[in-house]
């Protein structure tokens, strides 16, 4: 085969800008510092890539999943944390008004501070965060307890149906609490005068001396006890979801390094190797620079030196 001076040409060119396009790849590579800039470069590498930061965008979404669960969960923990508190004053109260040494304006003045921890108990159940009731199961835009305009109360509206949030894949989490165990109606239900009505009322009844209710205040003790129980129990059960709660963030995080760091030795280029890369790739453009100079002539003179 003949080989004349174009073809020497167009070899040389076409050498030349291989060339240039490995230094243009090692110049992105270095300047962004990721292996390829389109998935053309390495079919291979950008499909990996899709499916480490699929996983990567999974986590950080449990995750963001996680504050809303901590929310919930550290609310209602307040929430049980100052109905506990309730229930102390409430039980300390009703010992000071049973022991017989009180006058009737002293059981009185006592009921009417029991009346004012029975109203708190019931903000607190109608306690909401970012606008959503968190002691009403899943129905959050009501409230569990409804306060009417007469001053009176409803409580047959409380739902207990669980609230959860998913907190890894296919892991659902109950993070509201049962509000029946803490709110409920056998406690906070009104009294009408005739012993009916929640622990609560019967305890102000008794102190008020409301006739025709022959409240035991022994008994009512014991009726305050076990609910403090149902409480103490939620409060425990509650406890041990929040720590499963932590022990997920701790493996979310483990998985977010770990994400973090297969897309990074998938996708990401190493430094050391592209800066050398890059300094071959320039020293030998210029070697074939050079060598097309001499190759390529532009006119008859050259040929006469």
């Amino acid at each position: 085969m003949r080989v004349t001076q174009s073809m020497l040409a167009s070899n040389s060119l076409r050498n030349l800008s291989k060339s240039y396009a490995d230094l243009g790849k090692y110049q992105d590579q270095l300047h962004t510092g990721k292996k390829i800039s389109r998935p053309s470069d390495d079919p291979v590498v950008a499909i990996k890539g899709m499916f480490y930061r699929t996983n990567l965008t999974e986590v950080e979404q449990y995750q963001r999943n996680l504050t809303e669960a901590y929310t919930w969960m550290e609310n209602s923990e307040a929430g049980i944390e100052q109905a506990t508190q309730v229930m102390h004053r409430v039980r300390e109260l009703l010992v000071n008004g049973k022991n017989g040494t009180n006058n009737a304006d002293s059981l009185k003045a006592i009921a009417v501070e029991i009346t004012q921890l029975r109203e708190d108990m019931i903000g607190v159940a109608n306690t909401q965060v970012a606008g959503r009731y968190i002691f009403n199961g899943t129905d959050t835009m009501q409230p569990p307890i409804t306060v009417n305009n007469d001053g009176t109360v409803t409580l047959d509206n409380m739902k207990t149906t669980p609230f959860s949030v998913e907190v890894s894949k296919g892991v659902q989490l109950k993070v509201n609490i049962d509000p029946s165990n803490v709110f409920s109606k056998d406690l906070l239900g009104e009294g009408n005068g005739d012993g009916t009505g929640g622990t609560l009322a019967k305890i102000i009844e008794f102190l008020n001396g409301v006739p025709n209710t022959n409240h035991d205040p022994d008994k009512l003790l014991d009726e305050l006890d076990a609910q403090f129980s149902q409480i103490s129990a939620e409060r425990s059960e509650l406890g041990a979801r929040y720590n499963r709660l932590e022990l997920i963030d701790d493996r979310l995080g483990n998985q977010e390094v770990i994400a973090n760091r297969i897309l990074s030795a998938n996708e990401d280029v190493d430094m050391e190797r592209v800066i050398t890369n890059l300094t071959v790739q320039e020293s030998v453009h210029r070697a074939s620079l050079a060598a097309s100079s001499r190759i390529i002539q532009p006119t008859l003179i050259d040929f006469l030196r």
